[in-house]
């Protein structure tokens, strides 16, 4: 729980103690067990702290939160970094963003995570010839889509079917997680009765943000192909990306977009 929420353990303890928050499950041996909607909720505080909240008024909004399977990743992102606004953006500006990152994926993730999700398997295809390249590179990367089985293919990204009514058939979700870089894009695109595409858009070079994404998508891939995601969960665990990396990923990440954009 420390690692994950950043939260020193004398401070959860000073919590439990003082605010009888959290409230974890104890073991006959007195050992402490943190469920995710515990962890979900001392990130809520953290945030509203940061937002200037006294403590009393962050735990009290943090027990609000409630329990129950994530529909999404987008709602996965709000609910545990509510700080995070989205923007409204086209789909072009997305697209951008998704060559930005995967250009420096192909760059840095040697050893790392690559996900996606291209809501229906015609948007895979005509993204495949550069997911093949990021295949090539990482240590996994897997794609979601209304593929009809699952497949795990030699020099090509694993593909991972979701169904008609999943809520990811309206998301947007690109995530990449190595070291030194680490990224994500995650949208929920929004209805248009003029036709055309928007999304409603967070990004971010946040370390504990992208690992949160990536243990969700991990998550949402173990639902059809659990063995896709078997040995990646223990490294999820670990420190994620430094703080000190961050400003070199946000420069590389917006001087792809911006060339992206000069180019039409």
């Amino acid at each position: 729980m420390s690692v994950r929420s950043g939260v020193s353990e004398g401070t959860l303890r000073m919590w439990e103690s003082r605010h009888d928050f959290p409230v974890p499950h104890r073991l006959p041996s007195g050992h402490r067990r943190y469920s995710e909607l515990d962890l979900a909720r001392v990130r809520a505080v953290v945030e509203a702290r940061e937002q200037g909240l006294s403590l009393t008024a962050a735990i009290e909004r943090a027990r609000q939160l409630t329990d129950g399977p994530r529909p999404s990743v987008f709602a996965a992102v709000r609910a545990g970094f509510p700080q995070l606004q989205p923007r409204l953006l086209p789909k072009r500006a997305l697209v951008w963003m998704s060559h930005a990152i995967e250009d420096e994926s192909v760059v840095w993730a040697g050893r790392g995570i690559v996900i996606g999700c291209f809501q229906h398997e015609l948007f895979y295809r005509q993204s495949e010839r550069r997911w093949r390249e990021l295949a090539r590179t990482a240590e996994r990367a897997i794609v979601l889509a209304d593929f009809e089985r699952p497949r795990r293919l030699s020099r090509a990204p694993a593909e991972v079917p979701i169904g008609d009514e999943d809520p990811l058939m309206r998301e947007w979700v690109l995530v990449c997680e190595a070291q030194p870089f680490a990224a994500c894009l995650v949208a929920l695109e929004r209805p248009a009765g003029d036709g055309a595409r928007r999304f409603e858009t967070i990004w971010t070079v946040e370390g504990r943000v992208v690992r949160e994404v990536t243990r969700v998508c991990c998550e949402l891939v173990a639902r059809s192909a659990p063995e896709l995601v078997e040995g990646l969960r223990a490294g999820l665990t670990q420190p994620p990306a430094p703080p000190s990396t961050q400003l070199r990923n946000v420069l590389a990440l917006t001087s792809r977009m911006v060339a992206y954009a000069a180019g039409g």
